[in-house]
């Protein structure tokens, strides 16, 4: 776990046994259940390690959701979760995070709920959904200090899948690539109609990671 080590201390993160451990089985267990499900593209040992576990973390870059994960109790939702990128991995650098990993593929849902369980994680909930619907649910709707979004989907539409689950004072974090800073300045107007404000577009540079 190397590559994510140095990953992690870029990000002014010292990762403990515990989480090294954890970070190991979580590579285990998805490569195993990718040999029966399509979970990720990406299943090199290093690689998983650069462009999963270090690139979710890089959402630390934003200062406000490391605050926002420093609450004690935040209440956290990743949007589009797949294998649980970028939540799990936050999980467990964060763990009094209260985190709800929202997905509409059932299979992914099965192995998110199998992992969850694998690492022993609590107060970690996934659930079968569409964001568009679910964000209509009382429940979840504008009760999340944190939303998390990653390769999810052009940047006017996240805004709208995520934006609805922000509490007053709640922040996006919407991880995106190349097109990123395009795409977010190209949908600043969207996101303010839907109640939102764009602060900043963050480049993230970590020790492997393309530019991003």
């Amino acid at each position: 776990m190397q590559r994510l080590i140095d990953g992690a201390k870029a990000l002014g993160l010292g990762l403990t046994d515990k989480q090294i451990t954890a970070f190991q089985t979580y590579y285990d267990e998805l490569v195993a259940w990718n040999q029966k499900f399509n979970l990720t593209a990406i299943t090199d040992y290093e690689q998983v390690q650069i462009r999963h576990f270090a690139d979710s973390l890089s959402v630390l870059l934003a200062e406000e959701a490391r605050l926002a994960l420093s609450r004690p109790n935040a209440r956290v939702i990743d949007v589009g979760s797949g294998a649980g990128f970028p939540g799990i991995p936050l999980k467990l650098v964060y763990p009094s995070a209260r985190l709800t990993l929202l997905e509409a593929t059932g299979k992914k849902v099965t192995f998110l709920e199998h992992l969850v369980e694998r690492l022993g994680l609590v107060r970690v909930t996934a659930i079968k959904a569409r964001a568009e619907e679910l964000g209509h649910d009382p429940g979840h709707r504008a009760g999340y200090d944190l939303a998390l979004a990653r390769a999810v989907a052009d940047m006017a539409v996240v805004a709208e899948y995520t934006l609805p689950f922000c509490k007053p004072g709640g922040w996006v974090v919407a991880q995106k690539g190349e097109a990123g800073p395009a795409e977010a300045w190209a949908a600043e107007k969207a996101i303010a109609l839907l109640g939102g404000e764009l602060r900043r577009v963050l480049p993230v540079e970590l020790p492997g990671l393309p530019e991003n």
